[in-house]
């Protein structure tokens, strides 16, 4: 019978498991404290918004006395911040999407790494700067024959918001393309399939839920932006409106304006619609994770 070998850590080795150990801790530490953050940004929002939180705060609109607190409720702004969103996805997601395809399938890899570039130097771009910059362009600027030439317009905002989730968007789904199998792609050129028939019929429905995954994000980012829509889509009258060519309320500026108020009851008001906010955006990322693991566990890259 063999005698029994016990391996003993040197000096070196235990100075390196504690080292591990202190750094595993930080990270077990740090992972905690921003749960801990996000929890009391709930709770304090949270506990502020409940007195002003009922059914009518969300089907009703201000009341005609709404800047001296009468009572009322957002559905105007909630309407707005759909409809905003809406007109920014409608232009940001295929835009974002056919970029990706580009970059991911057919351009040449150094000009693929400059526009790389260029996307996460727009991802950076202050907001405020973006909705100058539509300000000028589709607001003040006289656009004869078109409906959104020297007044503010939810497509106005909707294209402000567009811009800040183009990056986003394109952003995601080329990291989507990249998990893509290349035997996929091989079996189809195999096959006799042309490329773009490929990207079309192979590619593009694999990777759908990553799409799906970085539109989410996106929305989640574009919602909560008050910047843009300060020079876009501020003056806005106080009844629901679905109509993108007239100005329209939204959740952010709802919440900056009650804000400013005077009236204890206003600022009520303001912490139930930012209540309403961060839940949106909590459910948004919620829905994208679980799209993102949906997606993996169909490129067979699940944990």
């Amino acid at each position: 019978m063999q005698p029994e070998i016990r391996l003993r850590a040197t000096g070196r080795d235990r100075r390196r498991l504690f080292v591990n150990k202190v750094a595993e801790g930080g990270a077990i530490l740090a992972a905690a404290l921003a749960i801990l953050v996000l929890a009391i940004v709930l709770w304090s929002v949270g506990s502020r918004a409940i007195d002003a939180l009922s059914l009518d705060f969300f089907i009703k609109g201000p009341s005609s006395d709404f800047l001296n607190g009468a009572g009322g409720g957002i559905a105007p702004a909630i309407v707005g911040s759909l409809l905003l969103v809406a007109v920014a996805t409608v232009i940001a997601l295929p835009v974002g999407v056919l970029t990706a395809l580009y970059v991911s399938e057919f351009a040449p890899v150094r000009f693929a790494q400059q526009i790389r570039l260029w996307l996460d130097v727009l991802n950076g771009f202050p907001s405020i700067v973006i909705g100058i910059f539509v300000f000028t362009v589709a607001v003040k600027a006289s656009v004869p024959g078109v409906g959104i030439g020297h007044h503010q317009s939810a497509i106005a905002g909707g294209a402000a918001l567009s811009i800040i989730m183009l990056p986003l968007v394109a952003r995601s789904t080329m990291e989507v393309l990249s998990l893509v199998p290349n035997d996929l792609r091989e079996a189809s050129y195999a096959l006799g399939v042309s490329k773009w028939q490929t990207v079309l019929r192979v590619v593009l429905p694999t990777s759908f839920g990553g799409i799906l995954t970085g539109t989410t994000l996106a929305i989640a980012r574009a919602a909560g932006e008050t910047a843009p829509l300060l020079f876009t889509c501020a003056i806005a009258g106080q009844v629901v409106d679905w109509n993108p060519s007239h100005s329209v309320q939204s959740i952010p500026l709802t919440i900056f304006t009650y804000s400013e108020s005077a009236d204890p009851a206003l600022h009520e008001q303001a912490w139930a619609a930012a209540f309403v906010l961060i839940v949106f955006v909590l459910l948004t990322s919620l829905a994208s994770r679980l799209l993102l693991e949906r997606s993996r566990r169909k490129l067979g890259l699940s944990r």
